[in-house]
Order: C-alpha cells, then structure tokens, then sequence
C-alpha cells in the first residue's frame, strides 16, 4: 500500500526534471507532479560553478534554473535532500530515503552523473577537489583564497574553464593533461592548437602529453597526509603547486537504476527508444546523462553528457508523457568559454570524421571547424559566433552529402 501518490513523478534535481516539470505545466498538464532529488538546492545550472559562480561574480539565485516562488507557482512538489532508494516499475512505486512509498502514473529518471576520480596515490591529500556542484566551487573558492599556484589535470571542458577562471583571479595555473592541446578529444589538433594559444597567452601554462603519477605532500615522498604540494607526472615532472582540480569526466548516476532492474546499455545508461522511454519500463523515460537512446538524427544509439542536452531531453519526455509520441530529434548543443577571452558553441556532436572545413581565422579570429564524415556534416564548432549554427543544424538533420564546397561561410 502506498503512502501517496502523484501522477509524474521526476526523479533527479537537476535541469533534465526541471524543465519537464516547466515543460508540463506550459502543454497544459494539471494533475500532480512531485520532483524528488538528494540535492541540497532546488535545480541548478552547473556551468556557473566553473566559471561566474566560482569567481564569485554570480549568486546561487542567479544559477537557479526556477525561481524560489515558481515551483508554488506551478504547483509542483520539491523535495531536496531526498533520495529514491528503488523504483518498482511494474508496480509504478518508488521508495524514499524517508520510508515513503510513493505510487506514480509515470516516472522520469534524470539522476545525472558523477565525477570520475583519479586512482593514483596521494589522492587523499588536502587541497584536491573535484568540480560538480556549487557546494564544491565554494569549497574549492576558499581553499584558493591564499593559493599562487593552481594544477588542473585534465584538458577537456572543467579544466580548460576553471584554469581560466582562476586565472582571472590572479593565480598561476598549469593545465596537466592527456592530449597535446586542450579541447583536442572534442574538436581535433586544429582547433586545440587555437585554445592553447588563448591560454597561454593570457599566462596559463600547459603540459600535454602527461598525466598524473601521484600526489606529493611538501615532504618528498609523503603521499598519505598533509596538504598536496606538487603533482608528480609520468613523464617525471614535478609540478609545484598549493591546490590541485581534478576535471578527468564522469560516469553516469545509474545506481538506482539498476537498482530497480531498468536495462542498461553498452554506453553506460539506462536503454531507451528514440522517444526516451525505458525499453524495460513502458511508463518509465530517462533523461540527462544517463539516457542511453536511438538518436534519429545520429542514426545511431547514442548517450551525451552536457546540460543543454539534459534539457532538451526533459522536454521530449515530457511531451512523451502526455502522448506525443515524439522522436527526440534536437540535435545536440554545446557551449563554453574561456572567460571572455573565447566564447565556444557547438552542435553535433562528430563521433568521428574525415574531413574539417575551417572558415575564418582559425590562427588569430573568429572561425569554424565543420566537421565532415563521407560529405556529410557531423558537427560543428563555432568560436565568437563564426558560424550560422542554425544552418549547421539542418544539415546535421538532414544526413546528406554536402562536401566542403557546400559548407557555409568564406
């Protein structure tokens, strides 16, 4: 016997439920929904906690996805710092952290993910953090206060905007990655070769080729307490530091969903149809990073961490949910920057490609890589507005051969 029920329930605090909910209430949605998700705070965006809100130009309010009074407003039900500990989706039950057992029409899972951690030794020192949240910028905020010298290990998006940002508050900071240039896994040589440029220019020092050996304390050799001191590389650098920022990826959140015996797939994710619904669950969608789904403008089954996406899958399962019965057929948006020294937008994504057509200055200005596969466009970058992103989305869509010559732009 339930304790109560709710006709949708959204299962996750972050933008992927949160937009369902505004998506539902705006097609004319009138019955209940409860959103439950172990956040200290109601839905967030996280791209603040790398850059504004870690340099304390922006407010928690100003990250809010809803304001304070919306979700009266809207008569949807928040519960922060509540977990679903287990979903029965046969039954259509779910069990809360506090005993409840909550009955449902449909169900939303958007549990998100979690940062993947360096296993190497010394990880344990003080002064390495990871950057998820808003409550890891604060922390991570105070600790730099008296810092001078700062090591981001990773080369991808969190390292790349948080050695910009704390660079704008006056620490020396050196990127330690994988890859020759940052932002190469994402974009190719060409393009990483522009961003390490921007960055070094504005005095961030960069290491590719390496990668983390261990943490040292400020005794050589002390690995197990203390304060970390320096980074030590597999190439057998020795980088002297007062903190350290871990931006090595995530993995997705799908405890609960396996848990609750919803499929998984071969990415990592909860299996579903190209409308977003659990292939296991009829009444059960996933979105955000841990949706694992047939892509109809990829062709492919496809699992993409980023926020814009999250909340445009939040749509579609919303819609879904009220009988749409909808492809998900947004195709994928990124964005990014580097302060204000780079602003990066991007749709695709290209999984792989054969061919990049760059327009502009990629040496010095605004440009853009178009990211072909056999003539057709898989992706494209575009820096300080270079490219019409709207055109690149229609030919994304569309999947047909263009070749370089039918490539927008100079």
């Amino acid at each position: 016997m339930a304790d109560r029920d709710t006709d949708i329930l959204l299962i996750g605090g972050g933008v992927a439920s949160a937009n369902a909910a505004a998506v539902l209430r705006e097609e004319g949605f009138d019955g209940s929904i409860l959103l439950v998700g172990r956040e200290l705070d109601p839905p967030y965006h996280r791209p603040p906690a790398s850059k504004g809100y870690l340099q304390g130009r922006e407010s928690k309010a100003d990250a809010l996805v809803h304001p304070d009074g919306w979700w009266e407003e809207q008569r949807v039900e928040l519960k922060t710092r509540t977990s679903v500990m287990a979903v029965d989706a046969q039954q259509r039950t779910a069990t809360l952290q506090s005993k409840d057992n909550v009955a449902f029409g449909q169900a939303l899972v958007a549990t998100g993910a979690m940062v993947r951690r360096l296993q190497v030794d010394g990880v344990q020192l003080d002064g390495i953090h990871y950057l998820r949240a808003l409550g890891n910028a604060d922390a991570l905020r105070g600790d730099v206060e008296e810092a001078e010298r700062v090591v981001c290990v990773g080369g991808s998006y969190i390292g790349s905007e948080v050695a910009a940002s704390l660079t704008e508050l006056g620490k020396r900071v050196t990127i330690l990655m994988q890859e020759r240039h940052p932002l190469e896994r994402q974009f190719g040589a060409r393009a990483g070769a522009r961003f390490r440029a921007i960055l070094e220019k504005h005095g961030i020092e960069i290491v590719g080729d390496d990668e983390v050996a261990r943490f040292e304390a400020a005794t050589p050799g002390v690995c197990d307490q203390g304060r970390v001191a320096r980074v030590l590389t597999k190439g057998g650098r020795a980088l002297e530091c007062d903190a350290v920022v871990c931006g090595v990826g995530a993995q997705p959140d799908v405890m609960l969903a396996r848990r609750s015996g919803l499929e998984l797939g071969e990415l990592g994710g909860v299996r579903c149809d190209s409308r977003l619904r659990s292939v296991s669950a009829e009444h059960v969608f996933a979105a955000g990073d841990i949706c694992e789904y047939d892509s109809v403008v990829h062709g492919r089954v496809m699992r993409i961490e980023h926020e814009d996406v999250a909340m445009a899958q939040g749509a579609t399962a919303a819609r879904n949910m009220l009988g749409a019965d909808v492809a998900h057929d947004v195709v994928p948006y990124f964005f990014s920057d580097l302060s204000d020294w780079a602003g990066i937008e991007y749709v695709g994504p290209a999984l792989a490609w054969d061919e990049e057509v760059v327009r502009g200055n990629i040496e010095s200005g605004p440009f853009a890589v178009w990211y072909l596969e056999g003539g057709r466009v898989r992706g494209v970058l575009s820096v300080d507005g270079a490219a019409d992103l709207d055109r690149a989305r229609e030919l994304i869509a569309a999947g047909e051969p263009v070749g370089a010559a039918g490539v927008p732009g100079d």
